[in-house]
């Protein structure tokens, strides 16, 4: 129940990998046999992640994570415009690395506008709108929130950035094998998306970057990927990420209406079993594959030890920032207090997630929060 944090590499992908990894070793900048040969892997990977997306082969870096990607995009746009100017707009609920490339930014003497999200988490285009300027040079603005799983309406506030003549970036590494997207259609000029998120192996990902954007690259060095990715290009990891997409695309539609199903089950069945409990994130424009719930008197991390007890891997937010104490940023901008972020519960369902589980969760769930609240300082005062 924790597909959110990290996908396990699909068993075709990785005999996909292991059966040509010869091929794939040698350093794809080698002009001998041997490096061509890496060479084409690597290039029929591009096509892959190109068609998936509706871009260009010559649109598509290759980096080593999203988080990469994503502090490319973010210092890359402002080392590039810092002519043009120094302002950049984001919403409150972006994952850590694009609020800490932001934050890193105002100390260099950029200004970041953080919009507002409403109660389920959703950005107003509107409020994209208004907070343009004529200095400002990106909107960053993620595609599907990674804790809550709320779906922004990206195409939106991508045509209010085309016509006002602002890059616009998308994080769409929770997103991208989920559900469809097109990148000519959605009116994104930058985005993201992570290999480990969607049953590929970690150690690759991908930013795209359409034709005639102007960004600086973070690595310099050999002058891999374009110039934009100096260091020798991990084909392995790249082609294993190449066929996790090639999976996603055949099944995404069946998959999603499998989750969905699964999803609503759990949600409904949390919230008629457990009383005092809350979903969080939007009832429908949300990931196929996530569940946020919050039960009143009850301490997240005690959660997660009781589920991991009983053999259920849950998260109290991203997984990335899990070990820190303080509330998540995502669940206090869309208005909860401290002690109900605090009582928040991430379930993620996956491509092996059977209604068995689903089940099993749904028996022991509420006897553990029953247990807990019964030994809760936040009880309730009747």
């Amino acid at each position: 129940m924790d597909y959110g944090a990290a996908t396990p590499v699909d068993p075709r992908v990785a005999t996909a990998t292991t059966c040509r990894l010869p091929e794939l070793f040698p350093n794809s900048m080698s002009f001998h046999s041997f490096g061509q040969g890496a060479r084409e892997a690597l290039e029929e990977s591009r096509q892959i992640v190109a068609n998936m997306l509706g871009a260009q082969t010559n649109e598509i870096i290759f980096t080593g994570s999203a988080t990469e990607s994503n502090n490319t995009v973010i210092k890359g746009v402002a080392y590039a415009l810092k002519k043009k100017g120094k302002h950049i707009i984001i919403s409150p609920i972006e994952h850590a690395c694009i609020v800490e490339s932001s934050e890193w930014l105002e100390s260099q003497g950029y200004e970041i506008t953080r919009l507002k999200v409403d109660q389920y988490g959703l950005v107003d285009p509107a409020d994209v709108a208004a907070a343009i300027r004529p200095d400002t040079i990106l909107v960053s603005v993620m595609h599907a929130n990674n804790e809550i799983g709320t779906i922004e309406p990206i195409a939106q506030i991508g045509a209010i950035c085309k016509e006002k003549g602002v890059y616009f970036h998308t994080d769409a590494a929770q997103s991208f094998g989920k559900v469809p997207i097109d990148v000519n259609q959605m009116n994104i000029d930058l985005l993201t998306a992570s290999s480990q998120k969607m049953y590929g192996p970690k150690g690759a990902a991908v930013l795209f970057i359409r034709g005639g954007v102007k960004i600086e690259p973070l690595l310099h060095g050999g002058g891999q990927e374009f110039g934009m990715r100096s260091s020798t290009v991990n084909v392995p990891a790249i082609w294993g990420f190449a066929q996790a997409c090639l999976l996603c695309q055949k099944d995404m539609a069946k998959e999603s209406i499998r989750l969905t199903k699964l999803r609503d089950k759990l949600i409904d069945g949390i919230l008629k079993k457990i009383e005092r409990s809350h979903l969080n994130g939007h009832p429908t424009k949300r990931l196929p594959n996530n569940v946020n719930v919050r039960f009143e008197f009850v301490e997240g991390e005690s959660m997660i030890v009781q589920l991991d007890m009983r053999g259920i891997a849950g998260s109290t937010g991203s997984a990335c920032s899990s070990a820190k104490l303080t509330p998540s940023h995502v669940l206090l901008a869309i208005g909860l207090k401290p002690q109900e972020a605090h009582g928040s519960l991430r379930l993620s369902l996956g491509r092996w997630t059977k209604d068995s589980e689903v089940n099993y969760v749904l028996k022991v769930l509420p006897d553990i929060i029953k247990r807990l609240r019964e030994i809760s300082p936040f009880k309730a005062h009747d």
